[in-house]
């Protein structure tokens, strides 16, 4: 369970740390339903290619540490999803219609201008040539970096944390960090560092106000109706 950070000792720089996929996103798994049935598959069928099919599982974590190309990846998956699936752009077309998650984005902005460091640690699932992360908008929210690709690890490789620690330039217990997935938290939480498990947006940005002491402030475009000129009588 997670634990509040020791407020009694907080170092002045604090950070936090961020996953990817589910956490700055929605829930990915209504989108690729939707998108298999539209491409002719079932509706688990990209779930059950990249989690239990032996072979598409090996081309993605081969992907995840960078040992092979998106495109590659396209080409491999393709032909595992079905003979009529098109591999150009196969991860962009599966994933462009995910959302993001705005809450915890307005978080992430909120922890920012409050003085926290922010790092997003994400298990990559390519860059080139859709790349989610400008997709989402959220790449520039960001002090650091850490892409699984890029370094050559992926969670929950005890060292990927380590790493992360190291870039922000902040010991584990002045971090908070924020996954979907369980297995990912206990490497993160045996070097000090606060996790959040973020299984449902609202709970966890609730969670993350409380522990942080910031608010979360959707951004809100506000259409502002033109002046009319009527022209003058007499």
């Amino acid at each position: 369970m997670p634990q509040p950070m020791d407020t009694a000792h907080r170092p002045a720089q604090r950070g936090l740390i961020l996953d990817f996929a589910g956490v700055l996103t929605a829930d990915p798994r209504p989108v690729h339903r939707a998108w298999c049935e539209a491409e002719g598959l079932e509706p688990g069928a990209w779930r059950a290619t990249l989690n239990d099919n032996p072979e598409g599982r090996r081309l993605y974590v081969a992907l995840e540490i960078g040992q092979i190309d998106q495109a590659a990846w396209n080409e491999g998956t393709a032909a595992l999803l079905g003979p009529h699936v098109e591999p150009t752009n196969l991860m962009g077309r599966a994933w462009s219609g995910v959302p993001a998650a705005q809450r915890m984005i307005g978080l992430a902005r909120a922890a920012r201008a409050a003085g926290y460091r922010l790092a997003l640690l994400s298990n990559s699932f390519g860059m080139d040539p859709f790349n989610p992360y400008e997709h989402s908008g959220i790449w520039d929210l960001f002090d650091v970096h850490v892409i699984s690709e890029a370094v050559g690890l992926a969670k929950p490789d005890p060292a990927i944390y380590q790493l992360v620690l190291d870039r922000l330039g902040l010991p584990g217990p002045a971090c908070v960090f924020v996954d979907d997935h369980p297995v990912n938290l206990p490497p993160a939480e045996a070097l000090g560092i606060t996790t959040v498990l973020a299984q449902d947006e609202a709970a966890a940005v609730a969670e993350l106000e409380e522990m942080l002491g910031v608010n979360a402030v959707l951004r809100v475009q506000r259409l502002v109706p033109a002046v009319v000129q009527l022209p003058s009588r007499g």
